[in-house]
């Protein structure tokens, strides 16, 4: 067993040294304001269950606590789109698909959640063209299907 250290080449984080385009900071803000979104229904519900006006004070301490877990995924693919991390665009973006079933249902709604389905569905689909725009990629370094590197 050897004690030496074996370094290893590391890929840097950020491709560009350069300013934060727009359209990464916007789609991070987007994306930030559903993960915050998604925390602020988390905590109404667990409100709701310490006071115990829900019909099910479980189910509503089970969707709190579900929702503010949900919370973190687009909260940290936020934060990774403001520092240019290549890995963020992936979960950034899933959060945009599953965003949009939950828009249409609210759609189908004959209820107040017609206007939120109607702005979670535009937060979805300009947060999905953003993070799709080749600026973005190339900002995160995202490179395509036919360009992948050398690795020996």
């Amino acid at each position: 067993m050897s004690t030496e250290r074996k370094t290893t080449p590391e890929a840097p984080e950020s491709p560009e040294s350069g300013p934060r385009p727009a359209r990464v900071t916007a789609a991070a803000a987007l994306v930030a304001l559903e993960g915050l979104a998604l925390l602020a229904g988390g905590v109404y519900m667990l409100a709701l269950g310490i006071s115990g006006s829900p019909d099910d004070a479980k189910q509503a301490w089970t969707g709190g606590i579900t929702l503010m877990v949900l919370a973190l995924l687009p909260l940290l693919a936020a934060r990774g789109l403001l520092k240019l991390r290549r890995w963020s665009r992936g979960p950034a973006i899933i959060t945009q698909i599953m965003a949009l079933p939950v828009a249409w249902q609210m759609l189908q709604a004959n209820s107040a959640a017609i206007p939120a389905g109607i702005v979670l569905a535009l937060c979805a689909v300009v947060s999905l063209v953003l993070l799709i725009n080749p600026a973005t990629t190339e900002a995160l370094g995202v490179q395509g299907p036919g360009n992948v590197q050398d690795q020996k």
